[in-house]
This record gives C-alpha cells, structure tokens and sequence, in this order.
C-alpha cells in the first residue's frame, strides 16, 4: 500500500505499544517517520525494529520546554511534517480517596498539557494540507470507577479535536481521534499493580467488554492510518471508538 507516500510524520510514544504497530504502518505504507520515547531499552528496541531510515528521538511528552527542541530536531531532519499522531500517555487508575497533587499533575502534564504545547511548538512547520491524530480513550465516555482523573485528561483531548478543529482547518489541518478501549498493550503493566491483582484487573475490564476480549494494536494503527490519509480528506473533528462495544455498556 502507499497511502501515506512522502508523507512526513512523527508519532509520540512510538516506541511500544499502539506508537510502534502505527509506526511500522506507516512505514508500510510509505511515510518518512519519527518516533519519540523516553525509556532507554524501547527506544533501542524501535531502532532495532523500525530500521536505520526512521528517526528515534528521546523526548519526555511531559516537558513543555522540550517541545520546541523536539519541533527543531523534526525541522532539521524532515523540514516540516505532514502527519502528527499524539500517541504517548499514561494511565493511573486509583480511588479519588488514594489522589494527591503530584499524581494528578503527572497525568494532566503528559496526557493534556504537553501534548497541547506540542501542537502549538509544531504548527511552523506544518504542511498544508497535514493531519493531527489524538489518541484518547474510552475511558471518557464511561463512568469506570477509578478512572476519574486519566478519563478527563482523556476528555480534554476529546475536547480538542472539536475546538482545535474549527481554529486550524482553516490552515489546511485536520484534526480527528481515536478512542480506543483495552489494548492488549503494555500500558497496563505500569498500572502499578502486582501480578496477581494486575490479571485481576484485566479479567474485570475484559468483562466490560461486550467482544469478550482485549483489542490488538494493529486495530488501533489502522484506524489512524485512515485518518492520517488523503482518504480522510472530509473527516474533521471526529473520533473513531474501537472499543469492542465497550462504550455501549
């Protein structure tokens, strides 16, 4: 396929998960790609598997002063981009009564803040036409218990590909999302939780689930290679729920 020929695109948190499946994807489909992480083996484990031709940066999504160095180190390689994926996010799921400051802090600066001053230290060297994809979450259209603060900053973004949507199309970029619901990714694993309460915790939300089951990463990467697209040319401001009916319930 070559759906996203000459395309220039940078995926945050492209180095596991969901960001990594996109990234081979994409490539696949013939884009020029860079990804971002901050774990030391990861990023070694996307050189390895993404090959010598994709660039792999450190950077933390949190730091809002980062950002602009992220946006130079793209500038110089590829001179501008065509495609943003907004990949990289965490996810705490704990009682209201267990929150403090610093824990909330933490999730709003990666999953809200540092993607917003992204966007804004990228749009110089964005193309016209270019396309933005925001990955949130299920999680913000259903009442999961302990999800509170990752479900609003997953709402926040959700937020965003409306008001965002109606600011910049007028620039030629489009903004959409995917809202995935539980991926067999390793999210999960740093939730936190032992072992033992960690296959709890998925047999309960698999539960919720009305397909039975996790979905897989390369679900979530094809729906963003669509809307990453000349094919999504006419898709603004919308979202896109691969959830396994989960967010029918």
């Amino acid at each position: 396929m070559d759906r996203l020929t000459g395309k220039r695109a940078l995926i945050t948190g492209g180095t596991s998960g969901i960001g990594l499946e996109t990234a081979r994807q994409f490539i696949g489909e013939g884009a020029r790609v860079a990804v971002t992480g901050t774990n030391p083996e990861t990023l070694e484990t996307a050189r390895k598997a993404l090959g010598p031709e994709v660039l792999v940066i450190k950077a933390d999504a949190a730091d809002v002063a980062g950002q602009k160095a992220l946006a130079d180190a793209i500038k110089q390689a590829f001179g501008g981009l065509d495609i943003i994926f907004v990949n990289a996010g965490v996810a705490l799921l704990k009682p209201i009564e267990q929150w403090d400051e610093t824990a909330f802090n933490r999730v709003f600066d990666i999953n809200v803040k540092g993607p917003y001053f992204l966007l804004q230290a990228l749009l110089p060297i964005l193309a016209n036409p270019a396309a933005i994809v925001l990955n949130t979450s299920v999680n913000a259209h259903i009442g999961m218990p302990n999800s509170s603060v990752y479900a609003a900053s997953k709402a926040a973004l959700q937020s965003f590909i409306r008001t965002l949507s109606g600011e910049l199309i007028g620039r030629g970029i489009r903004l959409n999302a995917v809202s995935p619901g539980p991926i067999a990714t390793p999210l999960y694993s740093k939730l936190g939780f032992s072992e033992t309460d960690l296959k709890s915790v998925a047999e309960s939300i698999k539960g919720q689930v009305p397909a039975g089951c996790f979905g897989e990463p390369s679900e979530i990467a094809k729906a963003v290679v669509f809307l990453a697209s000349d094919e999504a040319a006419y898709t603004v401001g919308s979202e896109i729920m691969i959830d396994g009916g989960m967010g029918t319930l």
